[in-house]
């Protein structure tokens, strides 16, 4: 669904890097048109400079039309997607995780940002000076990540600083619109939002959504309007939705890793694997054991 009109996959756009102490890329908006290879969005926060274009921004449950230069947060717990008909849009942008910009200290996760946060303002729109400014930092990090020096990434960590600090002293935007259709643009934003937590690829990665409640903070919107549009649009209910890929993803894991029984309870989200067994059994007839045979 995050999808540029220009045919651009948001989410198809980026490759996977690890530089030293996480993950870290940047990039101009047309280069990120080039050899569209999958980034995982769990992991990645996104920083936006909107120089040129005109697009809209749908980011949970809120739309905002982005007619001039622009900063944009986006955060990777939170869906959203880019829609433009322009092809001659221009800016930059930067993927990094929490590892990256802190680079080991136990500093505060980016999730309590208030640049990051769900029900934060990922919007700020620039004057002529902000944009020039905020432009040279891009055009800094981009020259920074091309050189030969061993601590490089400690620069750009500090440009990356630097832009979060900058935005902190602006004023959001505050003209939002909904989404016309509204239920079933929540309702796509609650299933890309739940397949955004799968696969799980290591008994240490747990899942932090596991009730409809959960889903519904981090689209900010009641969890009974929740429940009801989903029940709407797609004649399930949000938990039977829930449930279904939980135990698509167990069956996976018990038939295509060698994991213990308790170490797959644990990363989908139970605290005892007596809970695990007793919900497998309910939604398939038989136990996680007996499937493993």
């Amino acid at each position: 669904m995050g999808a540029f009109k220009t045919s651009v996959k948001e989410k198809n756009s980026l490759p996977r890097i690890s530089p030293p102490s996480g993950s870290f890329r940047v990039s101009s908006i047309d280069e990120g048109r080039c050899g569209f290879v999958q980034y995982n969005r769990r992991d990645f926060y996104k920083i936006t400079l909107v120089l040129r274009g005109c697009s809209q921004l749908l980011y949970a449950s809120r739309g905002i039309n982005i007619t001039a230069p622009a900063l944009v947060f986006t955060n990777p717990m939170v869906p959203y997607s880019w829609e433009s008909n322009q092809k001659d849009s221009s800016g930059y942008f930067c993927i990094f995780n929490d590892e990256f910009l802190h680079g080991g200290n136990k500093m505060e996760s980016l999730q309590h940002s208030a640049l990051f946060k769900p029900h934060g303002e990922p919007v700020y729109f620039l004057n002529d000076s902000q944009a020039d400014y905020i432009t040279h930092i891009f055009e800094r990090m981009h020259h920074e990540a091309d050189l030969d020096y061993a601590y490089k990434f400690e620069l750009i960590r500090n440009q990356v600083n630097l832009l979060l600090h900058e935005a902190i002293k602006m004023q959001p935007v505050a003209e939002y619109f909904t989404p016309s259709n509204a239920a079933t643009r929540i309702t796509q934003l609650f299933l890309e939002l739940l397949e955004r937590q799968f696969p799980v690829d290591s008994p240490r990665f747990i899942l932090s959504l596991k009730k409809a409640g959960d889903y519904a903070e981090k689209l900010s919107v009641h969890v009974n309007h929740l429940n009801a549009v989903v029940q709407e649009v797609t004649g399930k209910s949000t938990t039977t939705h829930i449930n279904g890929r939980i135990i698509a993803e167990a069956k996976s894991l018990l038939t295509h890793t060698d994991w213990d029984v308790s170490e797959i309870a644990y990363s989908l989200g139970f605290e005892y694997v007596s809970y695990f067994n007793n919900f497998f059994k309910k939604h398939t007839g038989v136990t996680p054991t007996t499937l493993r045979k």
